[in-house]
């Protein structure tokens, strides 16, 4: 089995992501599936048109996608991508889109196909906070989620994927004046390699 992870270059003045700072601690090799771990820009369209390159270089069974999402004090594993497109901030080009569809032919949302629900339950289980979120967002997660669901839904049938968002890394937070939630990021990676092995697991 492989199974491709991508996390995200910084965005929002930040130096550095702990999404894909956490993907890139995770080992090669997890329940015997093979691990692809790559960075995709914080663009909107850009970040899916190079996750949709990686798709079709790697071939892989499982796409799981990580990002920042800070603020949330736990790991927040999506449910459901929406077909919108709203930046509160530019992305890393300046774009800044308003009320505008992802993809127009699309469908209002799609929702992931790998056991979220458990993922957290294990999550949990292990100490390692943890929800079962119902909104990715109208930022670049949300844009690279839709995409790839809905990719899974019209040309990929057999590939399972999914996204979670993290919270900030402590070096991101240390400096703020009003406080914010954060998690160190080997444990983010630790929780991001559990819920990888209960994909694995699920998958048979």
């Amino acid at each position: 089995m492989r199974i491709l992870v991508t996390g995200f270059t910084p965005f929002g003045g930040e130096k550095i992501n702990p999404a894909y700072e956490a993907v890139k601690l995770l080992p090669d090799i997890i329940e015997g599936a093979e691990i692809i771990k790559a960075k995709l820009p914080t663009v909107f369209g850009k970040g899916a048109l190079v996750l949709k390159n990686l798709i079709e270089e790697y071939q892989p069974d499982v796409v799981l996608c990580i990002g920042q999402a800070g603020g949330r004090p736990a790991l927040s594993v999506e449910r459901v991508a929406i077909n919108l497109q709203d930046a509160g901030i530019p992305d890393n080009e300046g774009n800044c889109p308003m009320d505008e569809p992802i993809i127009p032919a699309g469908n209002d949302a799609y929702f992931s196909n790998l056991p979220t629900r458990a993922i957290v339950q294990a999550l949990r289980a292990h100490g390692i906070p943890a929800v079962l979120s119902y909104t990715a967002g109208t930022y670049v997660c949300n844009d690279v989620m839709y995409h790839l669901l809905y990719w899974l839904d019209t040309l990929y049938p057999r590939i399972q994927g999914g996204f979670i968002h993290v919270p900030y890394a402590p070096v991101q937070v240390a400096n703020r004046t009003s406080p914010a939630p954060a998690l160190p990021i080997a444990l983010i990676s630790e929780g991001l390699g559990l819920a990888i092995s209960i994909i694995v697991q699920t998958r048979g």
